[in-house]
Parts: C-alpha cells; sequence; structure tokens
C-alpha cells in the first residue's frame, strides 16, 4: 500500500440512513444539566501518551455546570488533564429495555490544588461545561 506522507490522516465519515438503532433524541443543555445532577458517578475520558483513557468518578456540579472531581494531588489523572480539554460522560441505562439517557460534557480541565492543610493530599479537578451534549434513549421499535 502506498500511504503519501503529505497526506492528511482522514477518514470518511457516511451519513447515517436514519436514526440511530434503539431510537433517541437530543436533550437541550439545561435538561441535560439536570440529569447530570441527579447522579454522582460517570467517568472521566482523557489521554495518557496519547493513548485514550477513561476512568469512572464520584463528582458534583458546580454553578456554572462545570463538573467537579476530586483525585489524589500526585495522580495519572491530575497529571494528564491539568489545562487539557477532556470529555466527561455520565448515564443512567435500564439494561432491560435499552431506555435512559446519556450527557457528555467537553471542556477544559483545571487542576485546583487546595491551600496547606488535611486537604493538601488531594486536588480538586474543574472541567469547564464548554459543550454539553445530552441524548434521551428510547426503546428500539424495530
Amino acid at each position: 500500500m502506498n500511504v503519501d506522507p503529505e497526506a492528511p490522516a482522514v477518514v470518511p465519515v457516511e451519513a447515517s440512513a436514519g436514526p440511530p438503532a434503539g431510537g433517541s433524541r437530543d436533550l437541550d443543555e439545561a435538561r441535560a444539566l439536570e440529569l447530570l445532577g441527579g447522579t454522582d458517578v460517570g467517568r472521566v475520558v482523557y489521554t495518557v501518551r496519547a493513548l485514550p483513557a477513561v476512568l469512572p468518578v464520584r463528582f458534583r456540579l458546580d454553578a456554572g455546570g462545570g463538573v467537579l472531581v476530586s483525585a489524589a494531588a500526585g495522580s495519572e489523572l491530575a497529571r494528564a488533564v491539568d489545562g487539557a480539554v477532556i470529555a466527561f460522560e455520565a448515564d443512567e441505562v435500564d439494561g432491560t429495555d435499552g431506555t435512559g439517557w446519556c450527557v457528555t460534557v467537553l471542556g477544559r480541565a483545571e487542576v485546583r490544588r487546595p491551600a496547606r492543610g488535611p486537604g493538601a493530599a488531594r486536588v480538586e479537578i474543574r472541567i469547564g461545561a464548554e459543550l454539553v451534549v445530552g441524548r434521551h434513549l428510547t426503546a428500539d421499535l424495530s
């Protein structure tokens, strides 16, 4: 196979012939954040040495819709995400019929180091809510 080293690495994506299997519909940002605020476990999606990493975490939301996660100060997560654009995802899906919801928050992560004291071994990671995408999953009617 001849590959032009100057050519961009682009993979064509074909348009979908219809709605995804199982069906879904978009949620507005306010409803997506409301659902996200009703749960406390999600997944941080980031990169480590150019490879994807996914870590389940407990979280909470701040008043601006940012996602707040606590981590050990010297953890791989804290080192990898500071200043990076990352994703956060949480969902609630019924295993029987596949109904539920999924919310993804994309934004820049900021590692906040606490003042000296008993909490100094931990940091707070804030993921700004620059883009919030929510989907309501409906039962497959096919």
